[in-house]
């Protein structure tokens, strides 16, 4: 059993609370917040709090660090975790500037330690599927990505929280939602090579941008499109076209709360399959698979190299969202 402090008791933090409470290989043992309200939350659901990031890094109890904060402070506390001999797992996105997330990634190997990333849409059980099955050559030669991941839930934010502010969270919606498409192209189609992106606030007041389209380039023409809204109802596709076929999965509801997925797949001269596939606790399986690294067990399935990929993807597209220019990876 792995213990962990959790660093950020708002939403996403609580969530993470919840998630672990059933797991067999990782535990919540202490939440980090310096507001009373999240850590009032938090007590409510039975977890030990403190104000200070620092008593995460002192307490001989925990064995890791899990990182709910805004995306700017990722890099500086995951030096100073792998400082105290702590391993880390860091929602998305890791970090949003290349630079410092080469020292962080230098720091984590140098103590000898394990970096886990929130890319939790990796573990459900259809884009397992997807890339088992891209990989044996099932769809022929792997030619374009479609991917939308929006939603509506911050809508009910303050409008000073950080998760609106172009400084703590550039490009809404890419750091929200369209990141973990980015992800998921990068574990099909290996490192982009250019990208162009339009950010734009249409609907809202939000500083960092409400609607977002990036098309990512990689290497031998393969393409992804991607799109990220934060002011429509949810929406969450991702479909896969080779030169023999293609496979589209949808989910019914967001991963906080997933209700299942509609797969269609469609191979030449055949006709279309279609399935449902049960809800499946995808969050959990990304963060017991870091538990057993940290143990251990199985090496952990995002590589640096993947991770390494997905913040310079994030710069790219963040220079290209402000430029307006086709921007190189």
């Amino acid at each position: 059993m792995l213990n962990v402090a959790i660093v950020g008791l708002g939403w996403w933090g609580q969530t993470l609370t919840r998630v672990m409470a059933g797991s067999t290989r990782i535990r919540p043992v202490l939440g980090i917040d310096p507001d009373d309200n999240a850590r009032a939350a938090a007590n409510s659901l039975g977890l030990r709090t403190a104000a200070r990031f620092e008593d995460a890094l002192t307490s001989d109890d925990v064995d890791a660090i899990l990182l709910c904060t805004p995306h700017k402070q990722h890099a500086s506390q995951i030096v100073a975790a792998a400082a105290a001999g702590k391993h880390v797992f860091c929602e998305k996105p890791l970090c949003t500037d290349p630079t410092e997330a080469e020292e962080a990634f230098t720091a984590v190997a140098k103590a000898g330690l394990v970096l886990g990333i929130g890319h939790e849409r990796r573990f459900e059980p259809a884009i397992i599927e997807m890339r088992q099955r891209a990989k044996a050559g099932e769809f022929g030669t792997l030619l374009a990505i479609e991917g939308n991941f929006s939603q509506d839930k911050f809508l009910k934010l303050p409008a000073d929280n950080w998760r609106l502010s172009p400084v703590h969270a550039p490009v809404g919606p890419l750091s929200a939602t369209g990141i973990h498409l980015v992800d998921l192209s990068i574990s099909l189609f290996g490192m982009p090579t250019e990208t162009w992106a339009r950010l734009a606030t249409r609907a809202t007041q939000f500083g960092n941008g409400d609607t977002l389209s990036v098309t990512l380039g990689f290497e031998s023409g393969k393409t992804a499109s991607i799109t990220a809204i934060l002011t429509t109802p949810f929406m969450g596709r991702f479909a896969l076209f080779g030169s023999q076929g293609w496979m589209e999965i949808r989910d019914r509801t967001h991963p906080e709360q997933p209700t299942g997925w509609d797969i269609t797949t469609t191979l030449r001269d055949k006709e279309p399959v279609t399935r449902f596939d049960p809800p499946h606790l995808a969050v959990r399986d990304n963060l017991e698979a870091f538990a057993t690294a940290a143990s251990g067990g199985a090496a952990y399935p995002v590589t640096i190299e993947e991770m390494r990929a997905n913040v310079r993807a994030f710069a790219a597209i963040s220079r290209s969202a402000l430029s307006g220019r086709i921007e190189k990876v």
